[in-house]
């Protein structure tokens, strides 16, 4: 019989599992790591949801979290600003969208402006 304290712990605790020991990493989503040639990201300056503050909002990337991370900082370096990464999609603080766009362009980022 088990004792009352293995049978209490909330981590031993499952009521159905059907394959393996539980290893949650096999479940995560697997982000593709494309070269920046194949990647269609948008650029886009909105207002949306941040108290009236402008931001530029850079998505559709397909890479890791490293590459975006690299890449946020050169992006805040070159618009002299600051920004932060946010469900796979920077953003940069003030309207930088002509700026970021020539930028990613250079890149070699397949980039457009969207939006007004």
């Amino acid at each position: 019989m088990p004792s009352s304290s293995n049978r209490n712990n909330p981590e031993n605790r499952f009521v159905y599992q059907e394959f393996g020991n539980g290893n949650s990493a096999a479940f995560e989503r697997a982000t593709p790591d494309l070269p920046p040639e194949k990647q269609n990201v948008r650029v886009q300056a909105t207002r949306a949801g941040r108290k009236g503050k402008t931001v530029t909002v850079i998505t559709g990337f397909q890479t890791n979290q490293e590459t975006l991370q690299a890449l946020l900082k050169q992006l805040k370096t070159q618009c002299g600003t600051g920004g932060t990464i946010k469900e796979n999609e920077l953003e940069i603080q003030g309207d930088h969208k002509q700026k970021i766009l020539e930028l990613l362009i250079k890149l070699g980022y397949k980039a457009k402006i969207s939006g007004g």
